[in-house]
């Protein structure tokens, strides 16, 4: 079984307590092991950023610690509070000498379901109006990351998985989208939106592609079964 699943936000280390947030995340790490116990060994879950509120890696053992316990592979992409992210190569030498064992990162690269690939990156929010910024060149890279991994995938059914939503109510990422429908994308993962943000969100069929939000506070801090040719 494939799943997914955003926006974790676990802070074992940092003294960031997200039921401050709303009363939906009261008890959210206890939620979490409940909703995480239906994954089994053979199973491979999608994490959509926002994993970890440590600022580094040296204080994220603890909650990488209780992400290497969920069951199964784990495809792990960044979101925007992922600060303690460097690079890939570092991320792996953390998670070896932890002990970590199956945790991948989705970072110009794709994965492989049977036959379908994983695709994805953290995606950002476009404005034409902050052309030549910051904000634009982040931007860019993010899409030059979306198509090679897109590309690796080659003529298999592609799945997107951003952090970022690329449509929601009142915005539209016209560069993402365009890829999405160039590259056959039918179903694209996201999540980002939280609280009063989850009327924003876009989900079911737009433009011939099936969103769907997966922020934990929305999906109940369960993992949601992606849509395959085994569970369809």
């Amino acid at each position: 079984m494939l799943y997914a699943i955003g926006d974790l936000h676990l802070s074992f280390e940092a003294d960031k307590p997200m039921d401050v947030f709303g009363k939906r995340w009261v008890g959210y790490v206890d939620k979490l092991r409940s909703g995480l116990s239906v994954i089994g060994p053979e199973d491979t879950t999608v994490l959509l950023g926002d994993l970890s509120w440590s600022m580094d890696l040296e204080h994220a053992g603890a909650d990488f610690g209780f992400i290497s316990n969920i069951p199964g592979r784990k495809i792990i992409l960044k979101g925007n509070h992922d600060y303690w992210w460097t690079t890939a190569s570092k991320f792996y030498k953390f998670c070896q000498a932890h002990g970590y064992a199956d945790m991948w990162v989705l970072n110009n690269n794709c994965y492989f379901h049977g036959d379908l690939a994983i695709c994805g990156t953290r995606g950002w929010f476009y404005e034409e109006e902050k052309q030549g910024t910051h904000d634009e060149k982040v931007f860019r890279r993010e899409l030059i990351r979306l198509e090679t991994s897109l590309q690796a995938a080659g003529d298999a059914e592609k799945l997107c998985f951003l952090h970022y939503p690329p449509v929601y109510r009142g915005y539209l990422c016209r560069p993402i989208l365009d890829l999405l429908h160039r590259y056959g994308v039918k179903q694209c993962y996201y999540g980002h939106l939280h609280s009063e943000s989850h009327a924003l969100a876009v989900t079911g069929d737009f433009e011939g592609i099936d969103f769907h939000l997966v922020a934990a506070d929305y999906t109940d801090f369960c993992p949601i079964p992606v849509k395959t040719s085994e569970n369809s």
